[in-house]
């Protein structure tokens, strides 16, 4: 049987002093109840005597149904000169009625004395106290031992005796925080091996990424005998962040041999990512280990035409074992290879003898040194195959369109558009108002093509996005416009460039619909 190695899931904690991730109790729970399915062991929920909206998530808590997590309060040991049945902090977290809590103390004697200001013995004295006091009220304890690492360099015996305090109040498990995140892996193994055969209990690790080094000491302190992993989901937190427990989860059980969660688990852990991302309205990271978008995309045409042959050639698993996918992308870097694999995905049929592809591949090499990328815009990529081999039939033509904004003192601008197209033989003229000249633009269109197309209705506009491509031209830079659009079934982007942000913005607009009325051509009148 593998070892078990226990996580603990503090994305709604430590996760949230994080910049711009923002959680509402509301979405606490819903997270919370993901990583229960999941099969995270502990959930923190939050810090209870902090703010009333970790309060409401407790409460919120007790009525859940939890089957697999033990959802957990945070809080500090007593404050100086304060019994713990007197310290409001306590109080809270006692007030939360949750099974386990966590408490954090100082194991760093400056801390101690500097920034606490109390002595080293007194340091003890709350250690010892309150994690005694916590399990006289019947709750599990886990005891956080904040700047050990950095308490161990300064004053190794001091730090040790941090831990044996919380020892002898009871915890039933002692977690080592790298909360400054500047330890090297090799010194964190030695500590950790040195702290597992000198301490009776069951030991943790939480690591800070400050050095881009708390999946590495994480990893590191499990072969040294740790037995729990703090940290959060997408490394969300403070500063650089917490270690990511999905590259934790991937590398501990695809790699290391040990088990972390259910197995048939391991295939929601792109969903859980995204799902938390989502939540959190922090765009997902697409070369995020395991999970992005790019764990598993290949551009190079050497390794394209590699992993048609064998995947493992560039990839060091299956993406499937993680819901994940494998992508080929397109670009000026790509060769052959590379469009007869997308071709293939987009079913759509080339030459046999591969002149298309070549001839699509000059046409891309030529658009993307213009400004274009491909590997972003798959919408406007499969109507470019499909326009090089004839096989697209424009849906509608454009005859012209006028766009005017109006700004007077008063009040905000205001835009118009005037749009004129042919559909077959018959002519549409019409205009409509929008927000900003863009989104007019869209509001017409879609109102000149709603009369022979009625599906696009249930079309939508995901994202918008405008990047200049080369600075040096100030005002009169070439932009690139990227469209992201939906429906009912799939999202699709679709790209425009030019130095006229409306011409740019109009290109990636009539791709987007192209796209939509090629994948369903019906429904013209």
């Amino acid at each position: 049987m593998r070892n078990q190695i226990t996580l603990y899931d503090t994305t709604l904690r430590d996760g949230t002093q994080g910049e711009q991730v923002n959680f509402s109790a509301e979405d606490k729970l819903r997270i919370a109840k993901k990583l229960d399915d999941f099969g995270i062991s502990y959930i923190e929920g939050g810090w209870p005597g902090s703010n009333p909206k970790d309060v409401r998530f407790f409460e919120m808590a007790r009525e859940a149904d939890f089957k697999k997590s033990r959802v957990t309060a945070f809080g500090s040991t007593r404050r100086p000169g304060t019994a713990p049945h007197e310290d409001d902090n306590i109080r809270a977290l006692l007030k939360t009625e949750m099974e386990t809590v966590t408490i954090f103390g100082k194991s760093w004697d400056l801390h101690a004395t500097e920034i606490l200001g109390v002595s080293l013995k007194e340091n003890l004295t709350m250690i010892k106290e309150t994690v005694a006091y916590l399990k006289e009220k019947g709750r599990e304890v886990i005891y956080d031992a904040e700047h050990f690492f950095d308490g161990h360099q300064a004053n190794p015996s001091y730090a040790m005796e941090t831990l044996k305090a919380a020892q002898e109040g009871g915890a039933d498990t002692v977690v080592l925080c790298d909360t400054n995140g500047g330890r090297m892996p090799r010194k964190i193994a030695e500590i950790v091996a040195d702290v597992v055969a000198r301490l009776g209990v069951p030991i943790g690790i939480h690591a800070h990424n400050d050095c881009g080094l708390a999946l590495a000491n994480s990893l590191a302190a499990v072969e040294s005998g740790a037995r729990m992993v703090q940290g959060t989901i997408n490394g969300y937190g403070e500063r650089c962040g917490n270690v990511d427990l999905i590259s934790v989860i991937g590398n501990l059980q695809l790699k290391m041999g040990y088990s972390c969660i259910p197995e048939e688990k391991l295939k929601q852990l792109t969903e859980l990512s995204r799902y938390v991302s989502e939540v959190a309205n922090v765009p997902p990271l697409n070369q995020r280990p395991f999970v992005g978008k790019s764990a598993f995309a290949h551009k190079g045409g050497v390794h394209v035409s590699a992993i048609q042959k064998n995947p493992a050639a560039y990839e060091h698993m299956e993406p499937e074992a993680v819901g994940n996918r494998r992508r080929v992308l397109v670009s000026d870097l790509s060769g052959k290879s590379n469009i007869d694999y997308k071709a293939r995905e987009m079913e759509i049929e080339l030459g046999g003898n591969g002149y298309d592809s070549q001839k699509i591949v000059g046409e891309i090499k030529k658009l993307e040194d213009e400004g274009y990328q491909f590997d972003a815009a798959e919408g406007s990529l499969e109507l470019l195959i499909k326009k090089v081999t004839g096989q697209f039939q424009e849906p509608f033509t454009l005859e012209s369109f006028r766009v005017t904004t109006e700004k007077n003192r008063s009040g905000p601008s205001t835009c118009q558009a005037t749009i004129k197209i042919s559909v077959g033989a018959e002519d549409e003229i019409t205009a409509a108002e929008g927000d900003g000249p863009v989104n007019a633009l869209d509001n017409a269109l879609r109102k000149a093509l709603t009369k022979f197309f009625p599906q696009i209705v249930e079309m939508g506009l995901v994202d918008f996005k405008v990047r200049v491509i080369d600075g040096s031209g100030g005002t009169s830079a070439k932009v690139r416009v990227q469209i992201e659009s939906r429906d009912s079934r799939e999202i699709w982007s679709t790209i425009g460039v030019s130095e006229n942000i409306i011409e740019a913005s109009w290109q990636a607009l009539v791709d987007s619909f192209h796209y939509k009325l090629s994948r369903e051509p019906e429904g013209v009148e």
